[in-house]
């Protein structure tokens, strides 16, 4: 059994997943009580789904980009979990999720986190014989910006306000927006994932395990 884990943004999610079947899923906003709401949450959903913590063989967990304070609450419970009953840890970029919940296409991707005053995290993908394929490292935008530089037909999802999905929509033409329901981070999607790197023989070592940030001009975390 594999626990996922996902603290990236307001958005908390909790998988559970044994390589057949996704046992139990659970995300909601819990906007800055992610350090209060977690460990009962996991308690809630280990309780529902009838599982003992002792079944829990491996741990996912959602690296970022995403809110400096969330990354560390979610890091810091799934390196406690790993050091403490030696279980091994696999780190899965956030916008990853995002993408691989996306239906392949020839067309590229563009997938979005909120980045926190007006600002948006991007990452770029393209398909290949194995899925959506990151190109290069996640960047600090506007959805303003982000209209302007795209001049061919894209697919976009991810975490969008209404205000986002309204500049975003004007260019209809070259941006193709993913439904609401298709842009929820769905945890279950980074069980999957970290689930076929374990597997692999993928893991990462526990203690040396970071956050992925986002740096503006300054040099600080956005």
């Amino acid at each position: 059994m594999l626990l996922a884990l996902d603290t990236s943004t307001a958005q908390v999610g909790l998988a559970l997943y044994d390589g057949t079947q996704l046992i139990g899923e659970l995300f909601w906003h819990s906007r800055a009580h992610h350090t209060s709401h977690l460990a009962p949450a996991l308690a809630e959903l280990l309780a529902r789904a009838g599982v003992k913590i002792d079944e829990i063989k491996a741990l996912g967990v959602a690296l970022g980009p995403g809110s400096f304070t969330n990354l560390r609450v979610g890091l810091a419970l799934a390196k406690g979990l790993a050091l403490a009953r030696h279980l091994p840890m696999i780190g899965i970029p956030t916008l990853d999720i995002l993408a691989f919940a996306q239906p392949v296409h020839k067309l590229p991707l563009a997938a979005i986190l909120q980045a926190g005053r007006g600002r948006l995290a991007v990452g770029w993908y393209r398909a290949s014989e194995n899925g959506w394929q990151a190109e290069g490292p996640a960047a600090v935008t506007t959805a303003d910006d982000l209209a302007q530089s795209i001049s061919t037909p894209t697919l976009v999802c991810g975490e969008l306000t209404a205000e986002d999905r309204q500049r975003l929509a004007r260019k209809f033409k070259n941006i193709i927006l993913a439904s609401p329901a298709r842009c929820v981070r769905r945890p279950g999607i980074l069980a999957e994932i970290a689930w076929q790197k374990w597997q692999a023989g993928k893991v990462d070592p526990a203690a040396s395990l970071a956050p992925i940030y986002l740096y503006v001009a300054g040099g600080l975390p956005a």
